[in-house]
């Protein structure tokens, strides 16, 4: 475990290696997502089950391995755990050049998953372990910004390079990680002060009401995404990317001006203010008879699920004793990736059966019910997490 920073110091220098790693390992990672049920329709003529897994399948691991590399990132460090994913996801890419077929193009996806698994589990409690105690929340949130833009501008400029063929695809995909690799190479890492003590325990039980939280909150995102575009129409309303487009912009916003209240007003207040603030957002959508008003409710939704994930992390954090904090964050992440496997099927049931605007006021209930479960999460006392 890394020495944590002394109050009021922030090492600029280490976090701008984990945050431009991070955001250049995601642009490896997600440059394929916009080609890739292309790629995968020309070559092998496949079915739309067969794009969806080739999609997918990078989940399936992440949410398995998260646990793992929280843990393995306790024991040996986060920088060498990150750079491991770095290395995966740089891997991955060279592969796709390879005529593997369809179960190797799986197999692949799924390789890919375990890096996007240790690349973002172990920065996540690296910075944590630099930020000074009271602005802890704000750096969770702003490497989630770091994230997101990788997955924005991945997706953007892996469509961009698609007239040049997928061969150009593949190899930004390859050069992205590397470049994130010796970004996260580049960050000095302070002595390491303890090792890891106890059991080898994975699941960390301050991660469960949070993750639990974390996955309630998902059923919105999941709706949001999946949705609104066909809500939106079936009200002959045009152009509700806009509205995808606004939340976008307002999450990133949310973290970047006002991230830093999960420290000063407490994560419990502002992780049951922001599950009310989704819900909110979403009813708004559900009813929404244009579009400025659409965008309204996609601007409560953004604010408010922007700091509920950060601060559900606060919780788990201040809950865990320090050598156990990656396996902590680990296992609470899954549970964001446990979500959406769950809610994806469900909502699409809802669809079906109730309407589009069912889904909004389903993904409006779960947010309440994320209020209730995190506000269930004791409050921390002198006395550290222990493994369950």
């Amino acid at each position: 475990m890394t020495a944590p920073a002394e109050k009021g110091t922030i090492p600029r220098l280490a976090l701008a290696g984990i945050f431009g790693g991070l955001f250049c390992g995601y642009l490896g990672l997600t440059a394929a997502i916009p080609v890739l049920p292309g790629f995968v329709r020309d070559s092998f003529g496949a079915t739309d089950v067969a794009v969806g897994m080739v999609v997918m399948a990078t989940a399936l691991t992440a949410l398995l391995v998260r646990p793992v590399s929280g843990h393995l990132a306790d024991r040996y460090g986060h920088r060498l755990v990150m750079r491991l994913g770095a290395l995966i996801v740089a891997v991955g890419g060279a592969l796709y050049f390879l005529p593997l077929g369809l179960t190797g193009l799986i197999a692949v996806r799924l390789l890919l998953g375990v890096g996007e698994a240790s690349l973002f589990t172990a920065g996540a409690v690296w910075v944590v372990s630099l930020a000074p105690h009271h602005r802890r929340g704000q750096l969770i949130g702003l490497y989630g910004v770091s994230m997101w833009g990788g997955i924005s501008v991945g997706t953007f400029l892996g469509a961009t390079l698609l007239p040049l063929g997928y061969g150009a695809v593949w190899g930004f995909s390859v050069a992205a990680a590397l470049i994130g690799l010796a970004l996260i190479s580049s960050a000095p890492v302070p002595p390491r002060t303890e090792q890891p003590s106890g059991g080898h325990a994975l699941l960390v039980r301050p991660a469960l009401l949070p993750g639990a939280a974390l996955a309630l909150a998902a059923a919105g995102y999941a709706g949001l995404a999946a949705f609104v575009v066909l809500h939106l129409q079936a009200r002959g309303i045009d152009s509700g990317v806009v509205v995808l487009s606004c939340f976008s912009a307002v999450y990133a916003g949310t973290r970047l001006f006002i991230g830093h209240l999960p420290d000063r007003l407490g994560p419990r207040r502002v992780a049951a203010w922001s599950g009310v603030g989704e819900a909110a957002g979403l009813l708004i959508i559900a009813l929404a008879p244009n579009l400025p008003v659409a965008v309204i409710g996609s601007l409560v939704m953004g604010a408010g699920f922007s700091l509920l994930h950060p601060s559900l992390a606060l919780m788990v954090m201040n809950l865990t004793e320090a050598s156990k904090q990656g396996a902590a964050i680990g296992a609470y992440t899954s549970f964001w990736d446990l979500g959406l496997s769950v809610w994806g099927p469900v909502i699409g049931a809802v669809a079906t059966g109730f309407g589009y605007p069912a889904v909004f006021v389903a993904g409006a209930v779960c947010a309440v019910a994320a209020v209730a479960v995190a506000l269930c999460v004791r409050r921390p006392d002198t006395q550290p997490a222990v493994v369950s």
